[in-house]
């Protein structure tokens, strides 16, 4: 049986916050952070669409091992909606698929019916989407020209404000739980509305406490030079966890934590993970509540040292 290979404790790690450029994937842009800090392991939290720009958290090292914790924060973004045109992707990269006269709409329109997209609704995922039925991701059956039943699923739409109206497009700034498609919401306003509708333009302005104010460009970290620039930009652990209630253990906690032994804690907290630092604030462990009150136990390790 090949020998698993123990991460070196002295290899960089880190997470990065990219202002991703509209015209690639998410994949394009890991491979290109890849290519530049010279790092093998580094992963995304959170897919953006080819067309759409903004923050895309991206995790080197052993901080790919947290990304699950930033997948489920709050996103928000900045769309533009075209009324009066419908394309098969409910984006501005589909083919057109039906136009409506929507002159007559108006700005209190709009308004109106947006009050139904605030809270917790229903939203069914768009056809060309990775989610999969038997294993085949959805937009390679769109592709097909086959359409398959998707069932709605529950979001939260905390904030969907207007903040342009210019006929036949408007602006709207929105932020929501994870899981929430902005092309859907286009498409669903559209059809409230009664003259159809796509996503001419997104940008994503923040992921949790990632905000595009902060975020750098892969042509900043391109001239800084490779293997180089990306220490600079790099957000560490405790910053891109803050989300987390966190506390500072001892040497003594640390030492159980890594053999992944259960510790007590008095901590008062309705979230059901817990961050355990260090005194240098170096993450050691992610912990979940462990099988007795007053006991947690390492879901994550992070300290290897």
């Amino acid at each position: 049986m090949p020998r698993r290979r123990r991460d070196d404790p002295n290899a960089p790690m880190g997470v990065l916050n990219i202002d991703k450029p509209g015209g690639m994937t998410s994949h394009d842009v890991v491979a290109r952070v890849r290519r530049l800090s010279r790092q093998r392991r580094v992963g995304h939290a959170g897919t953006l669409d080819p067309m759409a720009t903004g923050v895309l958290v991206v995790c080197l090292g052993r901080a790919t091992r947290i990304i699950e914790y930033l997948t489920g924060t709050s996103k928000a973004y900045r769309a533009t909606v075209r009324l009066g045109v419908v394309t098969d992707t409910w984006d501005a990269e589909g083919a057109v698929v039906a136009t409506h006269p929507c002159e007559a709409v108006r700005q209190g329109d709009v308004e109106q019916e947006l009050d139904a997209f605030r809270g917790e609704i229903e939203q069914t995922p768009p056809m060309y989407s990775a989610l999969k039925r038997d294993g085949q991701p959805l937009y390679k059956l769109a592709r097909q020209g086959v359409t398959v039943e998707r069932a709605p699923r529950r979001i939260i739409l905390y904030r969907v404000d207007l903040v342009a109206w210019t006929p036949p497009t408007l602006t709207l700034d929105v932020v929501c739980s994870k899981g929430t498609y902005v092309r859907a919401l286009a498409h669903d306003l559209g059809q409230a509305l009664g003259v159809g509708a796509h996503l001419a333009a997104l940008r994503r302005t923040a992921v949790g406490a990632f905000t595009v104010d902060d975020a750098v460009t892969l042509d900043t970290l391109e001239a800084e030079g490779e293997d180089k620039a990306w220490h600079r930009h790099a957000v560490p652990l405790h910053r891109a966890l803050a989300h987390l209630p966190a506390i500072t253990v001892d040497a003594d906690a640390i030492r159980c934590l890594r053999y992944g032994q259960a510790i007590p804690l008095t901590i008062e907290t309705r979230e059901s993970l817990v961050c355990a630092y260090d005194g240098a604030r170096e993450l050691v462990a992610v912990l979940c509540p462990g099988d007795e009150p007053g006991v947690w136990r390492p879901q994550k390790v992070l300290s290897i040292a």
